[in-house]
């Protein structure tokens, strides 16, 4: 996929001959790149072949939320990176990465579609959620949006409400899953596990000392579930045997059998894999999270701690965790 810095910089390649049009455009922040985003990606794709075009996204960066309400800003569910790796693995050609600033917000909504769309991105097919908001106090929406594509010359796709059962495919129920330790439904509305990626980094060694050493990863993202112990899957991204999948016992929580030991923030992300034996110190790992085993807890004795963390481990070989792409 080719990563571009905001629209401005896409209309100076094309103009200079470095760039043939994003002809099929879906917008959006793809936060989770979730199965509506999906529905969205797929359906940006289909257009881009259908006319033997290119497809594209055009997202945003910082979240609009970081703006205006930083303290009302919601915990992204990925980083920008991982956002931009899934859009790519959906068949998406170029990525624009708008820098989300007050001079951009403050364009109005019709000036937005005819300069950023239409002139910038020469767009011939816009697809966007039912829910689209764009332009100065979100004046224009996707009915404005059809309208304006109307006049000016390219399609417009609006994607209705996807949902899984009776669970709305969003962010923010994503979000409110996960807080909430309910990941096993958090993954039907991803269409995968929630992931947590990060780097591992030294610890106080306390899990080799006990029997059961842990890699201490560092989220790249911001959200993490609610405090627990959960099965999971870790995806060795980097180094020797990249690719490689263990099984998980996973601790993320405040350490409260050893007062003042969590990570930054007060929490900390713990991974024993079984049957691993080796040196995981500064690789990256993808934590693909399954079900929420039970609450954290402080245990009175050692003795104690580690009789609950060998039955946790016993239950982790026992269950059948979600399936990942190998």
């Amino acid at each position: 996929m080719r990563i571009v810095s905001g629209a401005a910089a896409w209309a100076a390649a094309r103009a200079s001959g470095a760039a043939s049009p994003p002809w099929s455009v879906a917008i959006g922040n793809f936060d989770g790149v979730h199965r509506g985003h999906q529905v969205l990606l797929a359906e940006a794709r289909r257009r881009a072949e259908r006319s033997g075009g290119s497809s594209a996204v055009l997202t945003f960066t910082p979240h609009p939320a970081r703006l205006f309400a930083p303290e009302k800003a919601p915990p992204l569910i990925m980083s920008l990176a991982r956002r931009l790796e899934l859009c790519a693995a959906a068949g998406i050609e170029v990525a624009i990465v708008e820098p989300f600033s007050r001079a951009f917000a403050a364009i109005e909504a019709d000036a937005f579609v005819r300069d950023v769309l239409r002139r910038d991105l020469d767009a011939r097919e816009v697809v966007v959620g039912y829910d689209f908001s764009f332009g100065r106090g979100r004046a224009g929406d996707a009915r404005r949006l059809a309208a304006l594509g109307a006049e000016l010359g390219f399609g417009v796709a609006v994607i209705p409400p996807v949902a899984v059962g009776e669970l709305p495919c969003s962010s923010t129920k994503i979000r409110e899953l996960v807080a909430a330790g309910r990941t096993l439904e958090a993954a039907q509305l991803l269409g995968r596990a929630f992931e947590i990626d990060g780097r591992v980094t030294r610890g106080a060694a306390r899990g080799r000392q006990l029997g059961f050493p842990t890699a201490n990863v560092v989220p790249e993202g911001e959200l993490v579930p609610k405090l627990g112990i959960y099965a999971a899957h870790a995806r060795l991204l980097d180094g020797p045997a990249a690719g490689v999948i263990y099984s998980v016992a996973l601790s993320v929580g405040r350490n409260p059998t050893f007062a003042g030991q969590a990570g930054p923030g007060g929490i900390s992300v713990e991974a024993h894999l079984l049957d691993f034996d080796g040196d995981l110190y500064d690789r990256r790992l993808r934590l693909e999270i399954g079900e929420r085993l039970r609450d954290e807890r402080r245990f009175d004795s050692i003795p104690e701690l580690v009789a609950q963390i060998q039955a946790d481990v016993e239950r982790v070989r026992g269950l059948s965790l979600p399936a990942v792409e190998r």
